[in-house]
């Protein structure tokens, strides 16, 4: 039987609620009652049972909170399956359908793949090669294949760089190659973690590098360029964003020493400020008056930076908040700075309200689940606290896998987490699936 063959028969086989999965096109906005400054109009509507892209559906680290994920796990508890990744990759993965889908990268031939798990057993759908070599990895921390995809309800989009330059590809269901793009050279620095920005017909990608990148948005259909936009010529890792801020939607880009708001739809500037570090990891995020840049070089930079066009700094900080992205909730904003200390601001004064050390050192971004965050670390130890702005609460820490810069994807209750472990003194990468019981 053929994968579009299995593909229709696993879809006929969920239940009722199971079939209604999935991102349906056209419509005007998101529909997943998470608590957040404004919804962007960006043309999709996410059940709250998917996760499409990274950062979630709202791309902002908050999870639906109609979901009850385990609070606990580890080698032998609430393992629903485990699936062995070749190669190596420290991008999320996507869910959506019956389907789990992420990167990897074979670090001696430098070929870079996309796959396809079963979302139910963990089980190889398909695998497409999408480079047979030429992926770039410098940094210990990086990988050829740091990125996250993005499902538009047809297609998968993936970034790699690759051979000294940044392509987009578009995968269908099945994993055949339905077009390719160049987005521009690329001279590596640390590495390439940016992951595709979907909005209304576009996708939309960013390649800043030291040679001088560009942002540029492409037709999802056909692949065909509609803008692009020169970037400076100093190196930066951030994806791009969409956020719904003083009444309209701005793409959003921090570092190159800059916060800058662009129209999704044209690439127009709509604001530009110097109030950005140069190099930056993190996505922004948005209490719906302020956008917040977080960066670790040269300086160690936390601002919140009005998004009317005033270009108004409100505030800064020196907390290092440099590759783990933030989260606000309420108007506060909780961070988990990169040596191992959770902390809490207010968005509007950028106060301190606490902080708490957790140990360790961080990578992956915080997941906010209803009022619990969930944090891993790199050693696998994952810290669950409240997401409250009275004082720090530690609800309690699970351990799983020795290396972890993945950030986790919660949803429709259960936990996908990237890990590596040592076998026999060699290194191997799994996807774990973490939820309470099989269905």
């Amino acid at each position: 039987m053929d994968f579009s063959s299995r593909y229709q028969e696993s879809l006929e086989a969920m239940s009722w609620r199971k079939s209604l999965l999935g991102i349906f096109i056209g419509l005007s906005c998101c529909q997943l009652g998470l608590a957040q400054a404004g919804d962007v109009q960006d043309g999709f509507v996410v059940a709250e049972t998917d996760w499409p892209w990274w950062r979630g559906p709202r791309r902002d680290g908050e999870a639906s909170s109609k979901q009850t994920p385990p609070r606990t796990w580890s080698n032998n508890e609430n393992i629903i399956w485990k699936a062995l990744i070749a190669g190596r990759g420290y991008g999320s993965p996507i869910v959506f359908n019956n389907m789990v889908v992420l990167q990897t990268a074979n670090e001696d031939s430098g070929s870079q793949t996309v796959i396809a798990l079963d979302r139910a057993s963990g089980s190889v759908l398909w695998e497409t090669i999408v480079h047979k070599s030429g992926g770039m990895r410098k940094n210990p921390k990086s990988t050829a294949a740091s990125n996250t995809a993005a499902w538009d309800g047809e297609c998968i989009f993936v970034n790699f760089a690759n051979s000294d330059a940044v392509y987009l590809t578009c995968l269908d269901v099945n994993g055949k190659q339905l077009w390719q793009r160049e987005i521009c050279k690329y001279v590596e620095h640390q590495g390439y973690g940016s992951s595709p920005l979907l909005y209304q017909s576009l996708v939309i990608v960013n390649g800043d590098n030291k040679n001088g990148g560009a942002i540029v948005a492409l037709d999802r259909k056909s692949g065909k360029e509609v803008w692009r936009r020169q970037r400076p010529a100093k190196p930066n890792y951030p994806s791009p964003v969409v956020l719904r801020i003083a009444g309209r939607d701005q793409l959003v880009m921090t570092g190159c020493d800059l916060v800058t708001s662009l129209d999704p739809l044209t690439g127009n500037k709509l604001w530009e400020v110097e109030g950005a570090t140069t190099e930056c990891v993190t996505s922004t995020v948005t209490d719906g008056e302020r956008v917040f840049t977080s960066g670790g070089y040269p300086k160690n930079h936390i601002s919140a930076v009005r998004a009317d066009g005033s270009n108004k700094i409100e505030w800064e900080s020196k907390d290092r908040v440099y590759v783990p992205s933030l989260l606000c909730r309420d108007g506060y904003l909780f961070g988990i700075l990169d040596a191992g200390v959770a902390a809490c601001w207010k968005s509007d004064t950028g106060e301190e309200v606490w902080r708490s050390r957790l140990g360790g050192t961080f990578s992956s971004s915080p997941v906010l689940v209803g009022d619990t965050i969930y944090a891993t670390n790199e050693a696998g130890e994952t810290f669950l606290f409240k997401a409250t702005s009275d004082a720090f609460e530690l609800i309690g820490s699970s351990k799983l896998g020795d290396e972890v810069l993945a950030t986790p994807v919660i949803v429709d209750s259960r936990i996908y987490y990237r890990a590596s472990v040592m076998e026999n003194d060699k290194r191997q990468e799994f996807l774990y699936c973490i939820g309470s019981a099989p269905r």
